[in-house]
């Protein structure tokens, strides 16, 4: 129904207070929005009907980017692995002799102790005999055996890098056992244009609601103020991430130069990722974790088996014919069997003294973020934004539904 009455059938400081309502509504449903993408991180609410993979239910939500951690660190991972890190040639750059040298003590210690105790548990009456000069002999020799094994299974582990380490089944379920470590990545790296969406959808927001002001003076239905608030709520949303990413070129109209609010940070994000990424997901300790206890653990200790074996060989050679008189060939075959477990066993412990040179020799952090700082502007949004943008749709309409409940407040106001 179109008004005749105009200007007369609402007060003034009513038609005054529209843009800055606008102003609000537009505000407060990006705030809303954006906290509903990454919060709350487990469903809340009453679960009686929930789509798959989807964020809300019958009465409940969850945020999306927790929703879809699983698929959406999948993407980010394969976008990393084409883009910024090879991971063969990343495990590459180690140095199997540096890497035997900072290992070598630890596994010294492993030795002396190991054969102490196995040689004591086989054959005790004749250890206990044994001058020291021959027993010292056996760690001299094991001293001399151990820079050669320790070179030869890194080595090997390099060949067979991808047997021994998935290093995408291990970042997704990082990602999605510590979901506040995928939400971490998206709020850092997008912080200033998360600041960005939040101010502006006031700033949108009250130039829409001078134009519903305008309206207001000849269109007086009360209905038409939720559908405001849906425009207004929907718009702020849209109009904010698009100007996050695009225009994807630079664009010179006059003295000003238009681009994506994303990419003239692409330095800055860059350092960002980076830095998260292998604080959080890529670091030496998870690595080497995933390595020793994860889905491939299996090969990884037949390498470490065949390279232990091969090192006992060398090692007891020099009491074997002690040994052999003592116990007999099988039960010294036993022994070094036994001998080549306890390394197998204890060498995993000591692979923390590696940490330092493998940070330092993977160098990823640096290698990731010289990379994303490289990469053309749609490459580089293509290592974040399509993880989750296939969610901006429920984002903005998100906007839309929390803008008309406002709208509804507004009818209230104006209809008293």
């Amino acid at each position: 129904m179109v008004a005749t009455a105009g200007v007369g059938d609402y007060e003034w400081w009513k038609y005054f207070i529209v843009p800055f309502m606008s102003g609000a509504v537009g505000w407060g449903t990006n705030v809303l929005a954006l906290h509903m993408t990454f919060y709350p991180l487990e469903f809340f609410g009453i679960n009686l009907f929930r789509p798959k993979g989807q964020p809300w239910g019958f009465f409940g939500w969850q945020g999306i980017v927790p929703t879809k951690v699983e698929k959406m660190a999948g993407v980010t991972f394969d976008l990393m692995t084409t883009k910024l890190i090879d991971i063969g040639e990343m495990f590459n750059k180690l140095d199997p002799n540096i890497f035997a040298d900072v290992m070598k003590d630890g596994l010294l210690l492993i030795v002396d102790s190991t054969i102490d105790e196995i040689a004591r548990k086989h054959m005790p009456t004749v250890w206990d005999a044994l001058p020291h000069d021959v027993k010292n002999g056996i760690i001299v020799s094991a001293a001399e055996e151990c820079p050669e094994f320790l070179a030869g299974f890194m080595i090997d582990m390099q060949k067979h890098i991808f047997d021994v380490w998935d290093a995408k089944a291990m970042s997704i379920k990082t990602c999605v056992d510590n979901k506040s470590v995928f939400n971490e990545m998206f709020l850092e790296c997008g912080e200033k244009e998360f600041a960005f969406i939040r101010l502006s959808g006031f700033y949108f927001g009250f130039l829409f609601g001078c134009v519903q002001m305008g309206i207001l003076f000849f269109f007086t239905e009360s209905w038409f103020m939720p559908i405001c608030g849906f425009i207004v709520g929907w718009f702020t949303n849209y109009l904010a991430l698009k100007v996050i990413f695009r225009p994807l070129v630079p664009v010179k109209i006059g003295p000003f130069t238009i681009h994506g609010l994303f990419f003239t940070r692409q330095n800055e994000v860059s350092e960002t990722f980076a830095r998260v990424i292998t604080a959080e997901i890529l670091h030496t300790s998870a690595i080497w974790n995933d390595i020793l206890h994860g889905k491939k653990q299996k090969f990884f200790h037949a390498i470490l088996r065949m390279h232990s074996i091969l090192f006992t060989d060398k090692l007891v050679g020099g009491f074997k014919t002690i040994a052999v008189a003592a116990m007999g060939t099988d039960q010294f075959c036993i022994m070094k069997e036994d001998i080549a477990t306890k390394i197998i066993e204890k060498l995993p412990d000591s692979i923390d003294q590696s940490f330092k040179y493998t940070t330092q020799a993977l160098d990823i952090e640096n290698t990731m973020r010289d990379k994303l700082k490289e990469l053309s502007c749609a490459e580089f949004e293509a290592v974040l934004h399509p993880a989750f943008e296939e969610d901006e749709i429920t984002l903005i309409f998100l906007g839309g539904v929390l803008g008309s409940l406002v709208g509804v407040a507004q009818m209230y106001i104006f209809s008293n």
